[in-house]
């Protein structure tokens, strides 16, 4: 008979049963194999790196300029399941969004500024105040607001110096709970609650509040170039100056030299150590001489006899080009050396900018995961349809290469151009924006080629969203604009608007979201309804 086995115990799915692997103390991260890039050291040393080194530093601006160049802007929801377009509530909810980011105390500029610190030091935390908006003649920041709607905002979105941090709170999984920020001036502890918090770091890797500075692979590098670099300026100086060489009698260095003796000696000594070519050189030495006439003191400067066995420009560079390899952004020292091709820069610069890119998108999954849908919640908005911060593109796009693929998409009659895809083209080469007017009105009739007729096009004033025109024949259309069929001339040139055959504009308030049309005298009518000239309600020509 086969043997009873035991059953197995009953697991429950829902408990959490292991732990990251996060290697700390209590609330202090030691998962770093090296002592030196641990706590209060790390962020030291991340600092000096940052601040002191002139290739680190130009990485840094680098990428900082790059995202602080990105447009962002907040879409509404998007149900890309079923397809449907955005409800109004999902539009209005979009724009309180992004209301409160133009509504902060500060700038979202100055913001990028902050959150871009967590590539130096791995991660950056911060705080999120909220006010509830009352106006702008409120006193008190907690109410003051662009906006009287009641509504909850953003106040500030702060950050918490990195050096500044104590310690981390943890739960028992090893998630974090609160940062412990030790203020540097009070000394006073502040727990700061990942609720009302944003933590933006570089990886999640073993659940480290810390993650990993992108200057953690250069850290060795860094660190040889520096010693390197230090010996280097002595050894310069040496040079210059000559090395400096004291000449004493035998009885001052001995064991049996009297008080007076050795204090001589160790006078000799300090001069020795401390000489300097500057504007204050010189040495002073007594005048001794022997009973055979030999002066006893004496003080000289040696000259280097030949060159270094090691090139230590060559040492250099060669850790500047591992420091910029790290981060991928070794094409800074393109230029600098007598060999790269321009098609070699140009994908060690895409490869940079993807790396720039996936740093954006972390910075706007930080937000549609955390900070939007909690400010959704304290609106007793729908979370379940939250807007989502988008940013536009990161990399530059050449243009010319964009226009010849298209080109030979159309001429082989695989692409169609469509509204979408000129909105894209207009916005990528940062050109004005295309609003297309109704179906059949004057400013989206187009020739053959895609050209508006220039006597067909009317210049809108900002804030127009529906301009009808209407001429013989004219038809409504359901929601009030005129629908015109444009009149061509005869001879089968553009449309004629001088005569009885051309066509009329009539720009009525319909379309008008309210910014005042170009003629202070109210806008351009025909009062007549018959062809000819175009007056305006005040009875002058136009």
């Amino acid at each position: 008979m086969p043997e009873d086995k035991e059953p197995l115990p009953q697991v429950d799915n829902f408990t959490e049963l292991g732990a990251t692997g996060l290697w700390r103390t209590g609330g202090f991260v030691i998962d770093d194999i090296l002592p030196q890039l641990r706590g209060k050291q790390a962020q030291t040393a991340y600092r000096d790196m940052a601040e002191n080194d002139p290739i680190i530093g130009s990485i840094l601006f680098a990428v900082e300029r790059v995202i602080l160049q990105v447009d962002w802007r907040v879409d509404p929801y998007d149900d890309l399941v079923e397809g449907s377009p955005p409800t109004a509530e999902d539009v209005a909810a979009a724009a309180l969004v992004q209301q409160c980011i133009d509504d902060m105390s500060h700038s979202w500029h100055e913001l990028m500024i902050a959150v871009v610190s967590f590539l130096t030091y791995g991660w950056s935390y911060f705080e999120i105040v909220y006010k509830q908006r009352k106006g702008p003649d409120q006193k008190d920041p907690s109410k003051r607001s662009k906006f009287s709607d009641n509504k909850i905002g953003w106040r500030k979105i702060v950050m918490r110096a990195q050096d500044s941090l104590w310690q981390w709170q943890f739960d028992e999984s090893g998630g974090i709970k609160a940062m412990v920020q030790r203020d540097p001036t009070t000394g006073r502890l502040n727990v700061i609650p990942i609720e009302k918090s944003l933590l933006f770091r570089t990886t999640a890797a073993r659940g480290n509040p810390e993650g990993r500075s992108i200057l953690r692979s250069a850290f060795k590098a860094w660190y040889y170039k520096r010693r390197i670099e230090e010996f280097e300026a002595v050894g310069v100086e040496r040079d210059l100056a000559g090395l400096p060489v004291g000449y004493v009698p035998a009885e001052w260095m001995s064991a049996s030299a009297t008080p007076a003796e050795k204090a001589s000696f160790y006078a000799m000594e300090r001069i020795v150590r401390g000489v300097k070519r500057n504007e204050t050189e010189g040495v002073i030495l007594p005048m001794m001489f022997d009973e055979n006439g030999k002066q006893m003191v004496d003080f000289k400067l040696l000259n280097s006899g030949g060159s270094r066995q090691f090139q230590t420009g060559a040492i250099i560079d060669r850790y500047n080009n591992q420091i910029a390899m790290t981060c991928l952004a070794d094409f800074i020292m393109l230029g600098h050396e007598s060999v790269g091709s321009f098609a070699l820069g140009a994908s060690k610069v895409d490869l940079f900018m993807a790396a720039v890119e996936s740093w954006v998108r972390l910075i706007a999954e930080t937000f549609n995961s955390h900070a939007i849908p909690r400010l959704i919640a304290l609106n007793g908005l729908d979370t379940a349809r939250c807007p989502s911060l988008t940013y536009g593109q990161v990399n530059a796009i050449d243009l010319n290469e964009l226009g010849g693929y298209l080109a030979n998409l159309t001429s082989a009659q695989l692409l169609t151009p469509d509204n979408n895809l000129e909105e894209y083209l207009r916005e990528i080469a940062g050109l004005p924006g295309f609003r297309p007017e109704p179906e059949g009105s004057a400013d989206n009739t187009r020739y053959a080629g895609g050209q508006v007729a220039p006597e067909q096009s009317m210049t809108q004033p900002k804030g127009f969203v529906g301009v009808a025109a209407t001429s013989a024949g004219a038809t409504a259309s359901p929601n009030g604009n005129t629908k015109t069929t444009p009149v061509k001339n005869p001879q089968g040139g553009p449309a004629d608007q001088s005569g009885g055959s051309g066509i009329q504009a009539d720009i009525t308030s319909a379309g008008y979201t309210g910014e005042a049309p170009p003629s202070s005298k109210g806008p351009t009518k025909n009062t007549t309804g018959q062809s000819g000239p175009l007056t305006n309600n005040q009875g002058s020509t136009t």
